[in-house]
């Protein structure tokens, strides 16, 4: 990865266009990606598709174009795509892991709200069981453009009788909520929504002072005075002002917007491929995920003979296209890092199942690959790697750990595939009670509450012990 797109998407700086850009590819689905290059070609004109090539323009003009099978530049040198034999991986694998053959249902991408992914990560967050019920509360406040419109004491009233919660109890709990992706989600005003943003800039970023002071209630007054009237009744500069509201323009005012339902026949399409060879997994982009598109040599030779307007308007159009490959590159490499450290995490699950699932959560992965926890969040937000188990979301390589009393922790996922083989293997004519349940998983190992089993049991969608008797 460039280092100036690798520095921004694990670290504060001045957000730029072209880094907005990294980072919104970066939160895109396959499905969504493809519409995005497919807009992008229609509207640039360097820019073409190509089955055969992948063509990055150097800082002079000259352009570099390598073999498709040629090239793994984009890839780690040991995920080889073919083995020497030149059989795919999943023949290697064997073809009962292949999903060709899988029911078409399995095949559709799930529904993904803006509440499912703040859920997500509120789970994964190390709040006590009272705070996380306030957590909940206030995310089904939240609308669909991120915004909490309920007033904190309607959040209390919600919650009680089982609850009895002040409202700085909920405004702390809040606060955590405001710090999950995207940024900014929770506010209770755009003034909040844009401060919560700026929060994420460098102290040193030009205009982001002014840009918080403005936030704070002359921004307001823009509209109807424009920006030489605002730096007029400051009495402050012109130029600190209009860098300051450029920088307040830049933000997004609706960011809960960002994370939108997939429709409900939205075919899944895998971003990576992940497989086990010599012993050990590997994990490269699939194939759709790696770059078809590159800047047209025909338009690119134009340049430099072109003069005035047209010269503008190409050069214009040239370093837009040399920006979005390099973003195409930078979210293909963070993909890699943060599905590398999956693997390291959690091989037990992709060898044993929801059973070997440990605890993992947003901020453990981020401190290991160096990359901001919203970061993390944007990379996996609907994303899914096709193993030999099956074509996954990555969201499934975490799971929230519950303490067994002897030094290490169990995941919730874990937990509950426990819980569903107990009752796969239980006698149907005298089910097991969730008192029973919780009695045989404190005998290994993993003390859980009877509620905590119910809750479980539930989410699963199985009956009580009462409903699943059969006689006979």
């Amino acid at each position: 990865m460039k280092p100036r797109l690798q520095a921004t998407l694990g670290q504060q700086l001045v957000m730029t266009p072209q880094l907005r850009q990294a980072i919104r590819l970066l939160q895109l689905s396959a499905v969504e990606l493809e519409a995005e290059l497919a807009a992008a070609v229609e509207s640039n004109p360097l820019l073409d598709w190509t089955e055969v090539a992948i063509s990055v323009t150097n800082g002079n003009g000259a352009s570099d174009s390598s073999s498709h099978e040629d090239s793994t530049e984009h890839l780690p040198p040991e995920a080889e795509w073919g083995s020497n034999d030149g059989e795919p991986w999943y023949e290697r694998i064997g073809p009962a892991d292949s999903d060709d053959d899988a029911p078409v249902a399995e095949q559709v991408a799930e529904s993904d709200t803006l509440h499912d992914h703040l859920l997500w990560q509120l789970h994964l967050s190390p709040l006590s069981p009272r705070d996380r019920l306030i957590g909940v509360a206030l995310i089904e406040a939240i609308d669909d453009d991120g915004y909490l419109r309920e007033p904190l004491d309607s959040i209390a009233a919600s919650l009680a009788p089982s609850v009895e919660a002040s409202e700085e109890e909920i405004t702390t709990v809040l606060h955590q909520v405001q710090q999950f992706d995207p940024v900014g989600v929770g506010a209770r005003s755009l003034g909040e929504c844009l401060r919560l943003q700026l929060a994420q800039f460098a102290v040193e970023t030009p205009g982001k002072a002014l840009a918080h002071q403005l936030a704070n209630g002359p921004l307001e007054r823009l509209p109807k005075v424009g920006v030489a009237g605002l730096a007029s009744e400051m009495r402050l500069d012109l130029g600190e002002v209009e860098t300051a509201v450029h920088l307040l323009r830049s933000l997004d005012p609706r960011p809960g917007a960002q994370i939108g339902a997939i429709a409900s026949d939205t075919y899944i399409a895998p971003d990576l491929v992940i497989w086990r060879q010599h012993g050990l997994w590997r994990v490269a982009l699939a194939d759709g995920m790696r770059p078809r598109i590159a800047i047209h040599r025909g338009y690119e030779s134009m340049v430099r003979h072109a003069s005035g307007s047209d010269a503008s308007y190409l050069r214009g159009h040239l370093q837009e296209a040399r920006w979005l490959l390099k973003s195409l590159e930078a979210r293909g490499e963070t993909l890699i890092k943060v599905a590398r450290c999956l693997l390291k995490q959690q091989a037990a699950f992709l060898e044993f199942g929801d059973s070997a699932l440990r605890p993992l959560t947003l901020r453990e992965v981020a401190g290991e690959v160096g990359l901001h926890e919203s970061t993390v969040s944007r990379a996996i937000a609907r994303k899914y790697a096709r193993t030999p188990r099956g074509t996954i979301p990555l969201r499934a390589f975490f799971a929230s750990g519950i303490d067994t009393g002897a030094g290490g922790e169990a995941s919730s996922t874990a937990i509950q595939s426990m819980i569903r083989r107990l009752i796969e293997a239980e006698n149907p004519r005298k089910p097991l009670s969730d008192a029973r349940l919780a009695e045989t998983l404190k005998a290994t190992g993993v003390p859980v509450a009877r509620r905590t089993v119910a809750k479980y049991r539930e989410a699963m969608s199985i009956p009580s012990s009462q409903d699943r008797v059969r006689i006979g």
